[in-house]
C-alpha cells in the first residue's frame, strides 16, 4: 500500500514521518528505510532505521532512475517492511505532472514485494490531478 502525507510546506509532514518511522521500527520484524533529500534528519531517526540521503546520489536525475534506485534498495534487503520517502517533489525530477505515473509504479512495487510506502508531498490532494488514489491512503 502507498500512504500519502499531503499538505503545503510547513504543515508538519516531516515531523509526522519521523514519528511514524520511529514508532514503526520498534513494532516491526522487518526493516525500515527512510529516504530524505539531505542529512539534516539523520539524528532525529532511531539508529535501527536505514537513512538514505539523496544528495549522496546526485546522478539520479529522473523518476525512472529513482524507481530503479528503489528496486536496488529492495534487491539488497529482502526484509524491508516500509520505505518512507520524505518530500518526493524535491527528489530527482518528480513533479505534480509525472506524479500519477510515479505513484502507480510505487503501488505496483508495493504489491509485488509486500512493502508499504509512506510518501510526503508538498501539495494538496486537489492539486494532484490524474493520481489514482485507489490502493492509496491519505494519512492527514
Amino acid at each position: 500500500m502507498v500512504k500519502l502525507l499531503v499538505g503545503h510546506k510547513g504543515s508538519g509532514k516531516t515531523k509526522q514521518m519521523i514519528d511514524r518511522a520511529n514508532d514503526l521500527v520498534d513494532n516491526t520484524n522487518g526493516h525500515v528505510i527512510f529516504i530524505n533529500k539531505n542529512h539534516r534528519l539523520t539524528y532525529n531517526l532511531k539508529h535501527d532505521i536505514r537513512v538514505i540521503c539523496m544528495e549522496d546520489f546526485p546522478h539520479i536525475t529522473n523518476s525512472d532512475e529513482y524507481i530503479g534506485f528503489i528496486y536496488g534498495i529492495i534487491s539488497s534487503d529482502h526484509d524491508i517492511d516500509t520505505i518512507f520517502i520524505d518530500g518526493i517533489l524535491k527528489h530527482a525530477d518528480v513533479s505534480l505532472g509525472n506524479l500519477p505515473v510515479f505513484i502507480d509504479r510505487l503501488k505496483k512495487i508495493s504489491a509485488m514485494f509486500e512493502i508499504e510506502f509512506v510518501v510526503s508531498l508538498s501539495a494538496e490532494k486537489e492539486e494532484m490531478i490524474g493520481v489514482d488514489f485507489t490502493d492509496c491512503e491519505i494519512l492527514n
